[in-house]
């Protein structure tokens, strides 16, 4: 079973997260954790400083954290953007396109379907924060765009 999940190079962050106002009211700390409703913008002028954000999923319905990452990975965040809480394995795919390369669910996931999941399909069909190049690029070279 997986109880946790990198795709990161080395050893992932230890350090335990603090809340989003903890953190900008403090120097010292270097990972956060950011809960639903809470703005990933608050974080953007501190990103040279943090080695790690969490991002909580309290609900496998709530996709909020799905546009923190993406606004944290767009505005040049390159540290460990970790996904916590109601993960499930056939969100894996969609939270790695969107920017995060760690994962600690609640509950733990199936090796095998981890496995199915992150191998089932080779191309994707939208452009995303993750680079991979969507099948109509691949199609239409000429109209690609970036």
């Amino acid at each position: 079973m997986v109880e946790f999940l990198s795709f990161r190079d080395g050893e992932s962050t230890q350090e335990p997260a603090v809340t989003v106002e903890s953190f900008t009211g403090q120097s010292n700390a270097t990972a956060v954790r950011i809960e639903p409703g809470e703005d990933a913008r608050e974080l953007l002028p501190h990103l040279d400083r943090l080695s790690l954000v969490e991002v909580n999923f309290p609900g496998f319905g709530d996709g909020r954290g799905y546009s923190a990452a993406r606004i944290l990975r767009e505005a040049g965040y390159t540290g460990e953007l970790r996904a916590v809480g109601d993960v499930l394995v056939d969100q894996i795919v969609a939270m790695r396109r969107c920017g995060f390369d760690s994962f600690h669910p609640a509950k733990a996931l199936d090796d095998a379907a981890v496995d199915r999941a992150l191998n089932r399909y080779d191309d994707v069909y939208q452009k995303a924060i993750d680079g991979r190049t969507p099948i109509w690029a691949k199609r239409h070279p000429e109209t690609h765009n970036g």
